[in-house]
């Protein structure tokens, strides 16, 4: 029971936590407006071309924090209060999602290992809920072995995913905050709000690879408590 606890629960409350934290962040820093008034949809087009990339189209898309970085398809994608807002939070996202296309440019390594692994995760994710379950249920049966094994191999594809996103989501992070100072987008006394907004994005990351990290160790125990049995 402890141990379910510690790899289930707590990786669980973790991610509600990561997420209360950058809605927090971000609907403070939403409402902060910056001294220069660049809208994020300009900020981004601004770090992008010091970095000499001119050939990265900025969309807007709907939702909120829906922001994303499309490679294959060279969009940037910012949500509505992204693309046109002119605050802290605004800023922050808009750059960090740039400097995504600026590991591109530059062959970041560690971003092409997450676009290497993007499609496996997706189907990873798309089977490991129904594998896991059925394997957990006809657990004491030869088939529910071989089941919860594939859930591993699957769990442990998208582990290594998150994993994988962690310094990329970091570096892009890094990136952007030094790159709206440099460029004079945000005053170095602004970017308070700035850091709240993206690193509390980041801790979410953090929570993702723990959640993946606690589910793929219980089935492991599983596992070895089934072996242990026979």
């Amino acid at each position: 029971m402890l141990i379910w606890i510690v790899l289930i629960i707590v990786p669980m409350l973790f991610g509600l936590y990561a997420q209360m934290k950058i809605r927090s962040a971000y609907g403070k820093n939403v409402q902060i407006l910056s001294r220069g008034g660049i809208r994020g949809a300009e900020a981004a087009r601004a770090v992008m071309q010091s970095a000499g990339i001119n050939d990265i189209e900025i969309v807007e898309v709907p939702g909120e924090l829906s922001d994303h970085f499309d490679p294959i398809n060279k969009r940037l994608a910012l949500s509505q209060d992204v693309y046109h807002g002119t605050s802290l939070a605004a800023l922050g996202i808009a750059a960090h999602e740039a400097g995504h296309a600026i590991q591109q440019k530059v062959g970041y390594a560690m971003m092409g290992v997450r676009q290497t692994l993007a499609p496996a995760t997706q189907i990873a994710a798309g089977v490991a809920n129904f594998v896991l379950i059925a394997g957990i249920f006809l657990i004491s049966s030869k088939i529910g072995g071989t089941l919860l094994l594939f859930g591993a191999v699957a769990l442990g594809v998208i582990c290594l995913f998150h994993l994988v996103t962690l310094p990329v989501e970091f570096d892009a992070s890094r990136r952007a905050k030094a790159q709206l100072v440099n460029l004079g987008i945000v005053d170095r006394d602004e970017m308070e709000g700035v850091n709240q907004t993206l690193d509390a994005a980041a801790l979410t990351y953090v929570a993702a690879f723990v959640a993946a990290l606690g589910s793929l160790l219980h089935i492991l125990l599983l596992l070895s408590g089934r072996r242990s049995d026979d």
